[in-house]
């Protein structure tokens, strides 16, 4: 995956000024993600750059919709976050995950309806980001969460 791009005017206030950023941004990741090892960040005029190891993509996939969800980041760059290949027995590895940006009027009840069928399976998505959403009440445009695969 290559970079993904966030809103950047939208998100968690973790940094005033651009020489701050990398710092917060690796505390904010080591905090909300376990997993990730030889961690390093880097910020330029609105680019996170997470360089690393994930110990599995749905750890990758969440580093990077955390790093994105933070204001001041307009993009996410992880391409040098690793993930270690799958051994020559193990099943097909895991999909990358589906980022999903929310829009005026949306509630995770019916983003669950639009990709679940059902508005009452919002749960999944929230428990899938709650490192990202605090509140499942309270989610605003321009934010992009991870949709769980069913």
């Amino acid at each position: 995956m290559g970079i993904l791009d966030f809103v950047r005017d939208v998100g968690h206030q973790l940094f005033d000024t651009d020489s701050e950023a990398a710092h917060n941004i690796k505390q904010h990741l080591e905090i909300k993600t376990s997993g990730l090892s030889d961690l390093e960040v880097e910020f330029d005029d609105g680019v996170a750059t997470i360089k690393g190891n994930a110990s599995n993509q749905a750890t990758k996939d969440l580093a990077i919709a955390i790093a994105g969800n933070v204001k001041g980041v307009e993009r996410v760059d992880a391409d040098g976050l690793a993930v270690p290949p799958p051994p020559p027995e193990a099943p097909e590895p895991e999909p990358a995950a589906e980022y999903y940006e929310i829009v005026s009027g949306d509630t995770l009840g019916s983003i669950a309806k639009r990709f679940y069928g059902k508005a009452s399976a919002y749960m999944k998505i929230y428990e899938a980001n709650k490192d990202i959403i605090e509140n499942p009440d309270r989610i605003y445009p321009g934010q992009k969460i991870i949709i769980p695969k069913d």
